[in-house]
C-alpha cells in the first residue's frame, strides 16, 4: 500500500468518525426527545453500533480494500474526537430544531386535515340533523292539521260504543291503580 492510499485511508477514516459522532449524538438526541421504552434503547444501541461498522468497514473497503491498519483506528478515534469538540453542540442544535419542525409540520398537517375535512363534515351533520328536525316538525304539524278532523269524526262515531264498555272510567282506574302501585313501590303510602 503506497503513501497516498494510506493518506487517503486516514482522511476517510477521519470522516467516518466524523460522521459516527453526528450519527450518535442525533440518535442520543432523538432519543431523549421522542421518550423511547427502556428497553428499546439497548436494542437501538445495537442498532447504531451495527449500522457504524458496516459504514466504517463499508468506506475502509471501497478507499484500501478492507486493510486494517492502526492508523485506520486513530483516524475514527481522531474523527470521533472532532466531532465531539466542535460539532456536537451543532449537531444537537440541528437535530433538535429539526424535531421541533417536523413537530410543527405534523401538528399543522393535524389541524389543516381537522379543519379540511372534520369540520366541513361536522357542519353537515349539524345541517342534515336541523332538515330532519325541520321535516319531523313539518311532518307532526301536517300530521296535526290533517288528522284532527279525521280524529274528531272518529271520536264523535265511536263514543256510543265507548261510553257503553265503559272504557274511559276503566282507563282512569286503571291509572290510579299504577300510581298506588308506584307510590307504594317508592315508599310514599307511609304518610
Amino acid at each position: 500500500m503506497n503513501l497516498q492510499t494510506q493518506w487517503l485511508t486516514l482522511v476517510w477514516m477521519l470522516a467516518s468518525g466524523t460522521l459516527m459522532g453526528i450519527a450518535f449524538d442525533s440518535y442520543r438526541v432523538v432519543s431523549g426527545q421522542l421518550r423511547f421504552p427502556r428497553w428499546s434503547v439497548h436494542l437501538l444501541d445495537l442498532f447504531y453500533w451495527m449500522a457504524s461498522a458496516l459504514f466504517v468497514f463499508r468506506m475502509l473497503y471501497h478507499v484500501n480494500h478492507g486493510e486494517l491498519r492502526f492508523y485506520v483506528f486513530l483516524g475514527l478515534f481522531l474523527g470521533v474526537w472532532i466531532h465531539f469538540l466542535f460539532l456536537s453542540v451543532l449537531t444537537e442544535r440541528f437535530v433538535v430544531n429539526l424535531i421541533r419542525i417536523v413537530q410543527r409540520i405534523y401538528r399543522f398537517s393535524v389541524r389543516l386535515i381537522y379543519l379540511i375535512l372534520v369540520v366541513p363534515i361536522k357542519w353537515l351533520w349539524k345541517g342534515f340533523r336541523l332538515l330532519l328536525g325541520f321535516l319531523w316538525i313539518l311532518i307532526i304539524f301536517l300530521g296535526r292539521v290533517t288528522l284532527f278532523p279525521i280524529w274528531k269524526l272518529l271520536a264523535w262515531a265511536f263514543r256510543p260504543i265507548l261510553n257503553a264498555l265503559h272504557i274511559p272510567d276503566r282507563l282512569r282506574m286503571s291509572r290510579e291503580y299504577v300510581v298506588k302501585l308506584w307510590r307504594q313501590w317508592r315508599g310514599k303510602d307511609q304518610e
